[in-house]
C-alpha cells in the first residue's frame, strides 16, 4: 500500500467478479468510529528509508492493523497519520508509529478436512491456492489441518507450493474439530518471524468434536496478536438434513473473527469461493498500521478496550474502520 498521495484513493477489492456475502446480519464488526474496538500488543514498526519499513521488538508497545472502507466495501487508501485517532480505555493516546505500506506477513492456514466438506474440498482448495498466490518475497505460511484430529502438515515456509501439494493429497473424513483447529494455529503462529500476523479458516464451520469450547476459544483470541479471517463454506440454510453444528457454523465462524479485528465470508457456491479469497488476500496487503505506547503501564494483565477513529476527508464518502476488539496488558507473572 502506498500513502505517497496527499487524498485518499479506493482500490476496488475484486473487478469483474462478485464479492462474497459478508456476515453483516451474524455479527457486529467493530466499523464504526463511534464504537469501541482494539487491538493486541506486537513490535514497533520505523521507518529504515525510502519505502521501507522495519520493526523492533518492544512489550509496551501495541500495534493495531486497520482496513479502512467505503460505503461501497471498497479500501481507501492515502490516509495519513493524522487521519487517524486512538483511545485505549477512553484516553487518548498519541500514534508514535504510522504505516501504509505493505509489509511482510505471516498467515496461517487452517483448513478443514472433515467429512462434512465432502464435495467442497475441490472448490476449497482452489480458493485456498488462491490466497497463497497472494504472498510476497519476506512473508511465510503454514498449513493446519483439521478433522477429528489437529495436524500440522506443513510448516512456516516461504515456498507456497508445498502448501498447495499438501493440500492436493487432502480427502475427506472424520468429524470437525474446528475450535481445536484455531487453538493450535494460533500456538503456531508464536513461531512467526514478522510482525503482522493472520490465521485463515478454511471450514464449513460445524464443529462437532473439538476439546475446547467456543467461549475458551473467544478468550485465546483475544489474547493473541493474530487476525483472523474465514472463508465459510456452508450450505445454503434452507437445505435439508443440515446438522445443528451445520446451521450454527456461520455465526461461530463470524464470532471468533470479530474478536480479532479479522472478518468473516460466506460462500453458498462453490463459485463464490476465488472471490471470498481475494477479498481476503486484497484485505490483508491494504492495511494501515497504527502504534502507540499506552499512557496506562501497569503491569496487571487487564483487558483494554481500543477505539480507532477517523477524520472524514473532504469530498470523501462516509469512510468506516475495521480494527481489533481489544489487548491484555503485560502481567507481573
Amino acid at each position: 500500500m502506498r500513502t505517497a498521495a496527499r487524498w485518499p484513493y479506493i482500490v476496488c477489492a475484486a473487478q469483474g467478479v462478485a464479492l462474497a456475502a459478508l456476515f453483516s446480519s451474524l455479527a457486529t464488526s467493530q466499523t464504526d468510529p463511534g464504537k469501541p474496538s482494539t487491538t493486541a500488543q506486537a513490535p514497533p514498526q520505523e521507518p529504515t528509508g525510502a519505502g521501507q519499513t522495519s520493526f523492533r521488538v518492544e512489550s509496551n508497545l501495541v500495534v493495531i492493523p486497520v482496513s479502512v472502507t467505503d460505503a461501497m466495501n471498497r479500501f481507501v487508501l492515502g490516509l495519513r497519520k493524522e487521519d487517524f485517532r486512538l483511545m485505549d480505555d477512553g484516553v487518548e493516546q498519541p500514534i508514535v508509529h504510522f504505516s501504509g505500506e505493505d509489509i511482510p506477513l505471516s498467515i496461517g492456514l487452517a483448513f478443514d478436512t472433515s467429512g462434512s466438506m465432502g464435495d467442497k474440498l475441490t472448490t476449497s482448495r482452489e480458493a485456498a491456492s488462491l490466497l497463497l498466490k497472494s504472498l510476497n518475497p519476506g512473508d511465510e505460511a503454514f498449513l493446519v489441518e483439521f478433522s477429528d484430529n489437529v495436524d500440522l502438515s506443513v510448516a512456516f515456509t516461504g515456498q507456497p507450493e508445498e502448501i498447495r501439494s499438501a493440500l492436493m493429497k487432502a480427502q475427506p473424513s472424520g468429524q470437525t474439530a474446528l475450535l481445536d483447529g484455531v487453538n493450535f494455529s494460533l500456538s503456531e503462529m508464536k513461531k512467526a518471524k514478522n510482525p503482522r500476523k493472520a490465521v485463515v479458516v478454511v471450514s464449513d464451520g460445524g464443529d462437532n468434536h473439538s476439546k475446547y469450547t467456543a467461549r475458551q476459544i473467544e478468550a485465546l483470541v483475544r489474547a493473541a496478536d493474530v487476525e483472523i479471517y474465514a472463508m465459510g463454506v456452508f450450505d445454503p440454510l434452507f437445505s435439508l438434513g443440515l446438522s445443528p453444528e451445520e446451521i450454527s457454523g456461520p455465526r461461530l465462524l463470524s464470532e471468533i473473527a470479530t474478536q480479532t479485528g479479522g472478518r468473516a465470508f460466506a460462500a453458498s457456491l462453490p463459485g463464490d469461493l476465488p472471490s471470498v479469497a481475494t477479498r481476503i488476500a486484497i484485505e490483508l496487503r491494504n492495511q494501515y498500521v497504527l502504534g502507540y505506547y499506552p499512557k496506562d503501564r501497569t503491569r496487571d494483565g487487564r483487558y483494554h478496550t481500543v477505539e480507532v477513529q477517523l477524520t472524514q476527508p473532504p469530498g470523501m464518502p462516509a469512510l468506516k474502520a475495521h480494527w481489533r476488539q481489544g489487548y491484555y496488558a503485560p502481567s507481573e507473572n
